[in-house]
Formats: C-alpha cells, structure tokens, sequence
C-alpha cells in the first residue's frame, strides 16, 4: 500500500485515516481517483452532507460531490468516499459485503471493523490490478460478494468460497483465536488479509480460468483440479502435513494439498507482492543485497519500482526486488524481537506458477469492460 500526503498541507497520510493530524481537514479516500483526500464540505439544501476535494488539481476545476459511506456515518468504520449521484449509500467496498454478524453484540462490531478495513485494502489492490471497478456509479457490487458470519451453537462457520461469495469467520478477527488456528494448523502465516486475499482468488480462478477458457493451460503449471477436493483436504490434514519437499514447487505447505489451493495460495501471495513493493517504492526505497553480485542483485540496487506503474519492469524485474525487500523486513521484524513477517523462501518452481498468475493478471481485461458479469448482490443482511 502506497502513503498519502494532505493535498491541502502535504502531512504524510496512511490509508486508514480520516483526518489530517497536522492541519485538521477532514480526509476520505476517493475510489473513483484511488486516492486519499482532503475534503471540505458543500453548501447544499440536500438532507445528506455532501463533500468535494479541498484542493483540485490544477487546472482542473473540481466538479466531482461526494457523500460519506454509511458505515462511515453509523459506525465510524470506512473512510471510503461514495460518488455523491450514486444510489447506493455504501461504498464500493462496503456493499461487496452482503451478510454481516449480529451487530447487537458490541465484539462483533469490533471484528465487522477490522474485517472490513482489511476488505478495504483488498480492494485497493484489485483495483490497482484492474480486477474490479471503483468508479462506478450504478449502486451496484463489484467483484466478489462477502458474507461474515459468527459461529452459533451447533453451527460452526467455515472460512471459504463458493460461486462468487466469500464466507469469513468473524472469530479470526480475534489475535487471539487466529494464533491459536494458526499454531493448531502449523501455519507460519495467517492474517485477516492473508484470508481475504487467498479466498479470493478462488473468486477469480472462476472468473479468469474457469470462465476465461483458461483450464488446460493452468492444469499444466498447477494440475488436474477435477481431483476430488473433500478427499484432498482430508488426505493433507489427516496425514500430518505436507510432502518434505514441498518447497521445490509451492508458495506454501498449504499450496500441496490441492490445484486449487495451490492457486489460491499462488495469487494471495502475487497480492503480497505487488502491494509490499508498492508501499517500498512509496518512501523511495533503495536496496542491495551484501555480498552479491549476481544480476537480480544488481538490478534491485536501483530505486524499488512501483508494480502498478506502466513504466516499471517485467516478472523477473518484480522478483529481483521482491527478495531483497522481503529480506529487509524481515530483519527489520527481528531487530524489534518480532518473528518473520513473511516467513518463505521462494524456489524457481514457486516462482514459476507467480510468473503464470502475473500473466493472467495482466492479460485479463479491466473489469470495467466486464459487464455485469462480476457484478454482485448489493445487499446488506444482518
């Protein structure tokens, strides 16, 4: 994730922020222009508030109203802009979700609000991606539907996907309860973005493969995905683990137990990637890797590049700085007594199946161009 500055006292900003700690003005992210911004509000005879950039770009005359999201309104929760003729009163992000825990209990509000600013984030990258419109004003959904729900007596919540809608279990909004998973699970990484990011790729290995024509070129990086998945996921839990080797072909140990999975731990960790090198090209990050002089050494001595910029290189560009970065923050994590904070080693078969996810991204169309086929229930349910 890229930083901001106040387009109205250049302050450094963070994508969380609602308000400029420097010069006071009120901030909202603007998903239509991916951009945190100023605000001021607009005299208006309109019973809802509406607001527009404090500081438009030159030469440009700002025209563009914009309204809260609701949720920013009732719980204090999203910052995220809605385009003030848009009939939704949720934002882009916030109407993806369609079923929600019971609000009345106070923790679950609590969990709602971290799940979605993660949710949030997701989002910012797929757009940056062109994975999912974030400028439309329709009041309809894009990309995929999310429900989050909390486990009930006799009814245990699965985290997972089925046809377009992302089910999460709010309890992993908990530290507590998600290191407890993780540890039980022998995970050395599990993170509410971490979920989000992996469930949706299966969303999009429906969209960009299934639908997308794409099946016999995946099955010959990742394999046969008609291979019976209940069976899988028991054979991979009930045997211990994954095979000692995993590493030669997998992001992940999880990644072993089905092509499915494979691929979903594939793309939450392409997501990883894109979004850790944007947020170091954002502080002109410049690295090197001691003691090296092979040519992906060399060539990530230069300024960090940002991913989504059309100018920055190649695949093999990405992981020639990829390394690097990862290495700093890891040491930057152990320095402060912290474990990893991205605790893999990437092989040349991993990395192939990365290059493969890189370029069915880059070949996909922008989901403007999609039509409604990623359009999704706009609904809210409590």
């Amino acid at each position: 994730m890229r930083t901001f500055r106040c387009d109205n006292c250049g302050h450094a900003l963070f994508f969380e922020n609602v308000q400029c700690l420097q010069c006071g003005s009120v901030l909202a992210f603007l998903p239509d222009k991916l951009s945190l911004s100023a605000i001021e509000s607009v005299p208006s005879s309109s019973p809802i508030g509406l607001w527009r950039r404090k500081r438009p770009e030159h030469g440009f005359p700002e025209q563009q109203q914009y309204r809260h999201c609701q949720n920013r309104i009732a719980h204090r929760s999203c910052n995220f802009a809605v385009a003030a003729d848009d009939p939704n009163g949720l934002c882009v992000s916030c109407r993806q979700t369609r079923v929600l825990p019971d609000l009345s209990y106070p923790v679950n509000v609590q969990r709602w609000c971290g799940i979605e600013a993660a949710k949030r984030r997701l989002f910012y990258t797929l757009a940056k991606l062109g994975l999912v419109c974030s400028d439309h004003v329709d009041g309809i959904a894009h990309g995929p539907a999310f429900e989050f729900l909390a486990d009930l007596p006799g009814l245990d919540v699965v985290t997972g996907h089925f046809e377009g809608v992302i089910t999460l279990n709010v309890a992993e909004a908990d530290d507590e309860e998600r290191v407890r998973r993780r540890v039980a699970l022998r995970e050395p990484y599990r993170t509410l973005l971490g979920h989000l990011r992996h469930e949706s790729g299966h969303f999009y290995w429906d969209r960009l493969i299934r639908d997308g024509g794409q099946t016999q070129a995946y099955r010959q990086v990742f394999g046969n995905e008609s291979a019976d998945y209940e069976a899988a996921l028991t054979a991979h839990y009930g045997s211990g683990g994954s095979p000692a080797n995993w590493q030669a072909k997998h992001v992940s140990a999880y990644a072993t137990a089905h092509p499915w999975e494979d691929w979903a731990e594939t793309w939450a960790h392409y997501l990883h990637m894109v979004d850790l090198l944007e947020t170091a090209a954002s502080y002109n990050t410049r690295l090197s890797v001691l003691g090296s002089d092979n040519a992906a050494a060399d060539a990530a001595a230069d300024a960090v590049d940002d991913p989504f910029d059309n100018r920055a290189g190649g695949f093999d560009r990405l992981v020639a700085q990829w390394v690097p970065v990862t290495l700093l923050l890891n040491s930057l994590n152990r320095s402060l007594g912290q474990d990893d904070a991205y605790p893999f080693a990437l092989t040349a078969g991993a990395l192939n199946k990365l290059r493969y996810v890189h370029d069915v991204i880059q070949a996909a169309a922008p989901a403007r161009d999609a039509g409604t086929s990623w359009r999704t229930d706009s609904r809210t349910d409590s």
